[in-house]
């Protein structure tokens, strides 16, 4: 785990933070892979923060704390999918990414589960690759009207 960094589970309260996280990683970090059409769409300025609340609270991700600011988080749910995995611009490749990653392989061996898949940017691949995820399929979803490209990626627990 990176030194400095804690990760738990997301308290309620802290949904805008997250939403902080979410549009900076996607709007200044995704955008080198993304179009800024796609990245309008992917994580648009006028977002609802009443529907986002909601999301994370079904989400129940782990967040990543470093100096008391939440900096990253991530989720797993029950079937191995990990749905959101975003780290704050400013603190991409500084080991958040690697404590989530290592917080979700105890997680699902504690909850049983061998397979782990999400379905990743462009940009995130490269990381998901480190910790042994290998691509199975090329998605094009459509959000707001507008197609992406991903993959969906997957990971067999011993």
């Amino acid at each position: 785990m990176a030194s400095g960094v804690d990760v738990r589970r997301y308290q309620s309260g802290e949904e805008a933070e997250l939403w902080n996280i979410y549009y900076g990683a996607i709007h200044r970090v995704c955008s080198r892979d993304y179009t800024p059409e796609q990245v309008s769409a992917w994580a648009p300025a006028d977002f609802d923060a009443k529907t986002w609340a909601v999301s994370v609270a079904q989400l129940n991700p782990y967040v990543a704390v470093l100096n008391s600011r939440l900096v990253g988080y991530t989720d797993i749910q029950s079937d191995g999918l990990i749905d959101h995995f975003f780290v704050h611009p400013d603190h991409q490749g500084c080991g958040v990414g690697a404590a989530l990653m290592d917080r979700i392989f105890s997680a699902a061996t504690g909850l049983g589960i061998s397979r782990l898949y999400s379905h990743v940017s462009k940009t995130a691949q490269p990381f998901y690759q480190r910790f042994g995820f290998q691509v199975i399929a090329q998605n094009t979803p459509v959000i707001r009207g507008v197609a992406l490209s991903n993959a969906t990626m997957e990971k067999y627990l011993v």
